[in-house]
């Protein structure tokens, strides 16, 4: 992609922008998957491999009651918007420093550089949602009207992970550390967050339920598995969980904009 056509002039700065994002995130996707022989197979083959480990582990080693049945549309309901959640804080670390000679060249807004790999995460998202619908139909799954919520929890998912990325693609750039820092917290949310169990499993003891609403992916995931288990939504942890997502974009459009000119004199 050269520079005249990312910086070619469009009838408003809103469509040079939707142009030049659009063009970034399928160069994205064809880059990805032009040089695998399974393309689009291993965009959901990691998220089939890891619930059929935690299928296996939980129904058939320990037999426990962790989340509801069928379990494996409990946990992939989850499971698939965290490898989208996941995928993009990883690859936003790298944001700047991949593409370093096209950020500093390129007029368009630096902050497409973040919501590109956001947006390549979530259409490799919206692609694995066939294969939760074979798996609802394989175990019998009553799909609720409750189901209108996934608009709602992508729209939440968005909203935090372009905040997550606007604040750690900057701040990797001047503490490479950083990258490494943020792999073994995203390790550390896996568990962290209701995947493989859901709120109702967390013990009473320490007021758990209280403090895992201040993680928005709980609410986020919530809202998924409101599509076929009603019972999960939890609506203080919705309320905190919106919260936090916007806050989490508003912190991050912050940090982006003071440390956007120091991140272009870095790279």
């Amino acid at each position: 992609m050269t520079n005249s056509v990312l910086a070619r002039p469009a009838w408003t700065p809103l469509a040079r922008y939707r142009h030049s994002l659009w063009l970034l995130t399928v160069r994205d996707l064809r880059v990805r998957y032009s040089t695998s022989a399974l393309g689009y197979v291993w965009s959901i083959l990691d998220p089939l491999v890891m619930s059929g480990i935690y299928f296996f582990v939980f129904t058939q080693v320990f037999h426990r009651d962790v989340g509801e049945q069928p379990y494996i549309v409990f946990l992939l309901s989850a499971l698939l918007p965290w490898m989208w959640f996941n995928g993009a804080v990883s690859d936003a670390t790298k944001a700047f420093l991949r593409e370093a000679k096209l950020v500093r060249s390129t007029k368009i807004p630096r902050t497409i550089w973040v919501v590109r790999l956001v947006l390549s995460k979530g259409i490799e998202f919206a692609a694995s949602i066939p294969v939760l619908a074979i798996f609802v139909i394989a175990t019998g799954a009553t799909v609720r009207w409750q189901a209108v919520y996934f608009l709602i929890a992508i729209a939440m998912q968005l909203a935090l992970t372009i905040g997550v990325g606007l604040i750690v693609a900057p701040l990797v750039v001047f503490f490479r550390d950083l990258e490494r820092a943020v792999k073994l917290a995203l390790r550390f949310l896996f568990y962290a967050s209701p995947i493989i169990y859901g709120l109702r499993n967390l013990p009473e003891v320490g007021n758990l339920h209280f403090w895992f609403a201040f993680n928005p992916l709980a609410a986020i995931f919530s809202l998924y598995r409101a599509a076929f288990f009603p019972g999960q939504l939890d609506w203080f942890t919705l309320v905190v969980g919106a919260s936090m997502s916007a806050l989490l974009l508003i912190i991050g459009i912050l940090v982006f904009k003071r440390s956007e000119r120091a991140v272009l004199k870095e790279i």
